[in-house]
């Protein structure tokens, strides 16, 4: 129990200082990656992202609402072959709407003020995360699976 405090508190740190997730999609068996600004609810069970629907990974993220996010500590520099963190987190996206929307953006906005115009625009989707699970590297090869449960 004590590990799974610990690493859930790795991942609120991390989350909280990162403002960047690398996003992964797929279509027609085609993988597709883009950055998007991201934000974590305090209890870990849902990513938080903003696109317009017209974008590519909006149309993706219809076909197919699985997707994959990480999440990473790296600085580009050799060092991070043996202490940079990479979280992947896996699971099934849903746009928020109505009251709920209301209560994520004002969320996301917490964390991404500068965002509120395009957040706020009629053409744009606040995206749900919700989380699966976390896979969790560290040290180049320590790997550890945190389930969420819904």
């Amino acid at each position: 129990m004590e590990r799974t405090a610990r690493l859930r508190e790795f991942l609120k740190d991390l989350f909280s200082s990162q403002r960047l997730a690398v996003l992964a999609t797929q279509s027609r068996k085609q993988p597709y990656g883009n950055l998007v600004a991201f934000m974590a609810t305090e209890d870990l069970k849902h990513l938080l992202f903003a696109t317009t629907r017209a974008t590519r990974k909006y149309a993706n993220i219809s076909r197919n609402p699985r997707i994959a996010m990480v999440v990473d500590t790296r600085s580009n520099r050799e060092a991070d072959f043996h202490h940079a963190a990479a979280v992947t987190a896996t699971g099934v996206v849903k746009e928020t709407v109505g009251p709920q929307k209301r209560r994520f953006q004002k969320l996301y906005l917490s964390k991404h003020p500068y965002l509120k115009e395009f957040v706020s625009s009629p053409s744009c989707a606040l995206l749900r995360m919700d989380v699966e699970t976390y896979y969790v590297v560290r040290q180049f090869q320590n790997v550890v699976e945190l389930h969420i449960k819904k």
